[in-house]
């Protein structure tokens, strides 16, 4: 007879001495035993913590590795230390409650649940620890290892749980996992986020379309910024300005969207923008203008090659000069083409290795769109606008050395201005 049980024998008969029936004294020294039972566990828990978490502390202070520390910041110790009141409750309960079978059998089922809980919160917190560890590694910083490791825990969770199901109804796993069968259709409905988002996981690292860091844009959902998390059910996008935007993770299976890593990688980012132009001030280039286009130096070699190119052509085939129509001509178009070319390649923030072009769109109601299309070194946001901005102020600025006019609609003023005339 163990102390617990003289403990309990010895309370029973002081209680029934005093005059107490002895059925409320049982109760009464059942009561007070559970009582101190739980308070001993209390006791036990904060002293195991206490002794797991000083004792690993001061050794992860001497290691030079900084996966325990991970353990420690997860708590993992924390949760093995709870094991230790609940196995002491559990062992101490049938002494107290006397020896009733089906008590005991109930505690005990009760106490293998528990601790299977409690083997749960530790392994969810091991597994934190690695997935911190894994997400450090340079080869995995931008794959989405949230979406497998929140599956991985998904799974335990299943399992275990079905086995803590077993315990307690005193039926065997076949029999769960038999009625898990037949609500596979159930089961499918209420987990599809979840298995469709582990599927695009899968394709999304698999074809290497979006990593953590990445830029994306997606109009559908409003997301326009850098991806900084990815798991089984969704991606999450800091947009540009600051707010973050939650996507389905299936979503970027299913719908399409732009990501901009190639941008980054390459480190150059196109200027794609046109400037329009009055058609009506287009027109042939007359000597005059020749000799003040040669004074500018990015146009000095392209005016003399281009004079001679034109003459020879029109030596050539015996062309009449006398009309302005006749043989080939510079334009003032044509040359402000050729300098803001020119000029693009001179610029030291244009990628010299990537495309340079500027060219003439179709004519529109909006005039003749001239366009810019080359690629910036810089491809930091506000250096790019910068360069940007900078290329077109000049070039609408030096428009009208070339006698051309920009299209745009009219103003109040413009009208305001007609009316005074």
């Amino acid at each position: 007879m163990t102390l617990v049980d003289n403990t309990k024998e010895w309370l029973i008969i002081l209680f029934a001495e005093s005059g107490i029936k002895i059925e409320y004294a049982e109760i009464f020294v059942a009561s007070i035993l559970i009582l101190a039972t739980l308070v001993i566990a209390f006791l036990i828990d904060k002293i195991s913590r206490f002794l797991l978490q000083n004792v690993f502390a001061s050794l992860v202070q001497k290691s030079k590795t900084d996966w325990d520390d991970l353990l420690v910041e997860n708590k993992v110790f924390s949760a093995i230390a709870h094991i230790v009141p609940i196995i002491f409750i559990f062992m101490m309960l049938p002494h107290i409650l006397g020896n009733h079978p089906t008590v005991n059998e109930y505690i005990e089922r009760i106490s293998e649940v528990i601790i299977t809980i409690t083997f749960i919160v530790v392994l969810f917190r091991f597994l934190n620890t690695l997935r911190t560890i894994l997400s450090r590694v340079e080869l995995l910083k931008d794959k989405p290892i949230d979406s497998y490791f929140q599956l991985a825990k998904i799974v335990i969770g299943i399992i275990l749980g079905v086995f803590s199901l077993a315990v307690l109804t005193g039926q065997s796993l076949t029999y769960f996992l038999g009625a898990f069968g037949a609500m596979t259709a159930v089961l499918i409905l209420v987990f599809k986020d979840t298995i469709l988002g582990f599927i695009a996981s899968i394709q999304l690292a698999a074809n290497d379309m979006i990593r953590i860091g990445d830029w994306v844009q997606m109009e559908k959902f409003g997301a326009d910024g850098d991806v900084i998390g990815i798991n089984l059910t969704t991606v999450k996008v800091r947009n540009w300005d600051k707010t973050i935007t939650t996507v389905p993770t299936y979503a970027f299976i299913s719908d399409s969207f732009k990501n901009w890593r190639g941008m980054q990688e390459i480190g150059a980012r196109r200027i794609s923008r046109s400037i329009y132009i009055d058609q009506n001030s287009v027109h042939f280039v007359n000597q005059e203008q020749l000799n003040q286009f040669k004074k500018i130096q990015l146009l000095n070699d392209y005016i003399h090659k281009k004079e001679k190119e034109i003459a020879e052509f029109n030596k050539t085939y015996q062309i009449d000069d006398s009309s302005l129509i006749n043989g080939r001509r510079m334009t003032n178009l044509g040359t402000f083409r050729a300098y803001l070319k020119n000029y693009i390649e001179n610029h030291p923030k244009i990628d010299k290795n990537l495309t340079i072009l500027v060219r003439q769109m179709a004519p529109a109601e909006t005039g003749i769109p001239i366009q810019i299309y080359a690629f910036c070194s810089d491809i930091e946001w506000v250096n790019y606008e910068s360069v940007q901005s900078d290329i077109f102020d000049h070039a609408l600025a030096i428009i009208e050395e070339f006698d051309l006019k920009i299209f745009q609609n009219p103003s109040g003023s413009d009208f305001n201005q007609l009316m005074k005339r």
